[in-house]
């Protein structure tokens, strides 16, 4: 087995077999989150192309920094299915087939939902500070940004992708994913960049809250050994219990 190989297997072999156990068994029912979620963004994009759907679309689900902030965070949630005009919209529906599924199988779907959410709030909430800090800054933004929409489903993408490799070990891919988003930002220093970088740094922030978190619960885990100690599996919880919730 040659190099490149090896690592793959390493890699990618504990997320391709949660996937592949998922669908082998459940199909497209284990699915169902994410395939609502490709109809709804391809009803979206179908609507705003329409001259009767597009101003409903804006006002349903277009999020901009110089909206009202209840306004804002009241859109959100139906901004991760608006896709941008500007770009082929086949592009978002297979990201979102893709890492949605993953994240479905491998989170569940409340708990892909919610990441999902973080990452497009932190870029929405992003934005708003970029611009008061204005373009000096070297998080800033210029104050023409304030009209621009935010990024759809790509931030949710961006934050589900990596939440998924840590979770799964494939710290090179996660790694990978983070470091294409500092390059994007490099070559195209724009909103949607940085908004993916917002949701990178949301991402990291919940998975360290989550380690710091584990790492106080499995001091009290683990059942007693004879001389009064107490025994934890390799994972750092109990024979037989089951890692809490991580999110």
């Amino acid at each position: 087995m040659s190099t490149l190989a090896r690592f793959a297997r390493a890699e990618w072999r504990p997320l391709v077999s949660t996937v592949r156990d998922a669908l082998v068994a459940r199909r497209w029912r284990a699915v169902p989150m994410t395939l609502a979620a490709v109809c709804l963004t391809a009803l979206f994009q179908y609507a705003q192309n329409q001259p009767w759907g597009y101003q409903f679309v804006q006002n349903i689900g277009a999020v901009r920094a110089d909206d009202p902030l209840w306004l804002a965070l009241l859109r959100t949630p139906l901004s991760l299915f608006v896709p941008a005009l500007d770009l082929p919209v086949w592009g978002a529906l297979a990201q979102i087939l893709l890492v949605f599924g993953i994240a479905e199988i491998c989170l569940g779907r409340r708990r892909a939902l919610l990441i999902a959410y973080v990452a497009t709030l932190a870029g929405t909430l992003y934005a708003r500070v970029g611009i008061e800090l204005g373009p000096g800054s070297p998080i800033g933004l210029p104050a023409s940004d304030a009209r621009v929409v935010d990024t759809g489903p790509s931030a949710a993408v961006v934050g589900l992708a990596l939440y998924v490799c840590w979770r799964h070990r494939a710290y090179v891919t996660a790694a990978l994913v983070a470091a294409l988003m500092v390059v994007e930002v490099i070559v195209k220093n724009n909103l949607a960049g940085k908004e993916h970088i917002a949701a990178v740094a949301a991402v990291l922030a919940l998975r360290a809250l989550s380690a710091l978190r584990h790492r106080g619960g499995g001091k009290r885990s683990g059942s007693a050994c004879p001389d009064g100690s107490r025994s934890t599996s390799p994972d750092g919880f109990g024979s037989g219990e089951k890692p809490p919730i991580q999110s």
